[in-house]
């Protein structure tokens, strides 16, 4: 099973940035795709953004224009760049990987944006 660890969040004024970093304990190159959700009190998780084996990026509609999801295979290390924040994008973001089919979750990290 593929180890994850997010670091990376904290808390941000509206308006300011994060960058979140997911260190995978495998080859992420291998992996059919990697991404990042989020889950706020109350709601279900949910995948905000993706990147696939082949390079192509998923958005969620409400982050689409704010967030940037990237990789460095030789790092094998995921990075989800976040700017221009809003109190609604508080809650806790885990790393997704899908290696062979099976799907693994980072223990998540919190993203607190205050108003």
């Amino acid at each position: 099973q593929v180890q994850l660890v997010e670091s990376g969040g904290g808390l941000v004024q509206a308006g300011g940035s994060l960058r979140l970093s997911c260190a995978a304990s495998g080859n992420i190159f291998t992996f059919n795709a990697v991404g990042w959700g989020r889950q706020a009190p109350g709601k279900q998780r949910a995948l905000v953004a993706t990147i696939s084996k082949g390079g192509t990026t998923n958005y969620f509609e409400s982050v689409k224009g704010r967030f940037t999801i990237s990789r460095d295979n030789g790092k094998n290390t995921v990075y989800l760049q976040m700017n221009s924040l809003k109190p609604e994008d508080t809650a806790v973001y885990y790393c997704y990987a899908d290696s062979q089919g099976f799907g693994s979750w980072g223990q998540g990290t919190q993203v607190t944006v205050s108003s």
